[in-house]
């Protein structure tokens, strides 16, 4: 992985002498690529939600036709599920329309199709970004992560609970699948307020009567082969993307006193650089620095910023293979300021 900046403040660019030599000088050049195109948002928007449509209806078909048929191309539709949540994610940031209002109303929308009460998530989701990488404020829209002292001071059972937690069926199998179809059916970390009831209700509703719909007219058969495959699938391969968004090795961790936010954006997020089908079918989200950084440029502006920028299209870079590497390590040292695997943090502990 390329490590470019990956642990102090100023960015150097000898090439490019007129780029800020700051992280947080970045921003205010970033606001440029903030406005969003309504007529290119709604063509992302139609042309994923139609793609979507017509793959539902082709699954539908090929019912008569052969099951493993029908499952194939709902597995298939799990891309556009997923590029459907990059869309209400977007909406979330209020990067994705100029109105705010259509924005929500068109995420709430998508929230129903992604099993996401969207203000829930909204709200969680602006949490993660306030705190990302800082770590007095964990638990809220991250992956647990604990630093190599807090494993050491736990107890044989609470490590054997982390090692589970963070083991990839865990994280990857069984975990996707419990969050979207069970976690999110309640305002989990907001319940204090009706606002989040109300949108975590609101959706379940609405859920259950497009499940009705599809019962009444079609059975089970279309819920087990077409509804349950495409929406696991899509979140097991979100649930992936966030994972390496922000989990490897040079990431950035801080306590409260020395954490900054434009810091931790940048370089605590990294830049999947995917296939041009699977960037586009994630909807650039692998552009995770520069999102991080500047949560308000629309997904589909986000490769300017690369075009524009080397050193920014340098930094954090992560290949599908690099980020397969990544999945084994579990512990911030901050001794090192570095991701470890279990068995290099049991050798960092053992030469204490």
């Amino acid at each position: 992985m390329n490590q470019h900046s990956a642990h102090s403040s100023p960015i150097v660019n000898h090439n490019e002498t007129t780029e800020p030599t700051r992280t947080r000088d970045w921003v205010k050049l970033l606001s440029s690529y903030r406005e969003p195109s309504t007529v290119r948002s709604f063509y992302e928007l139609g042309i994923t939600l139609v793609s979507f449509i017509v793959l539902w209806t082709l699954a539908w078909w090929s019912l008569s036709v052969s099951p493993w048929l029908t499952l194939g191309i709902s597995l298939f539709n799990a891309a556009f599920v997923l590029r459907l949540f990059a869309i209400q994610h977007d909406c979330g940031h209020a990067s994705f329309f100029k109105n705010r209002v259509l924005g929500d109303w068109i995420g709430r929308a998508l929230g129903i199709m992604t099993l996401t009460p969207y203000d829930v998530w909204r709200r969680a989701h602006a949490m993660h970004h306030r705190s990302s990488g800082n770590l007095s404020r964990r638990g809220v829209g991250d992956i647990d992560t604990l630093t190599v002292a807090e494993y050491e001071s736990l107890s044989h059972y609470r490590r054997f609970r982390y090692r589970l937690y963070r083991h990839p069926i865990v994280l990857f199998g069984v975990g996707p699948g419990y969050m979207f179809f069970l976690q999110n059916r309640l305002p989990v970390g907001l319940m204090a307020k009706a606002r989040y009831w109300v949108s975590a209700m609101g959706t379940n509703i609405a859920i259950i009567m497009a499940l009705s719909l599809i019962w009444y007219f079609g059975g089970l058969m279309p819920i087990l082969l077409i509804f349950i495959p495409s929406t696991l699938l899509a979140a097991t391969a979100g649930v992936w993307l966030f994972y390496v968004q922000h989990q490897f090795e040079a990431t950035h961790w801080e306590e409260e006193a020395d954490w900054d936010m434009h810091d931790a954006a940048l370089q605590g997020s990294s830049h999947y650089v995917l296939p041009s089908v699977l960037q586009w079918l994630s909807a650039n989200i692998g552009i995770h620095h520069i999102h991080h950084l500047y949560s308000l440029i629309p997904f589909y502006r986000l490769p300017e910023v690369l075009r524009d920028h080397d050193v920014l299209a340098d930094m954090n870079r992560m290949t599908i293979r690099e980020s397969l590497v990544n999945a084994r390590l579990h512990l911030w040292d901050e001794d090192t300021k570095r991701l470890l695997s279990f068995s290099e943090a049991n050798a960092v502990m053992a030469a204490r």
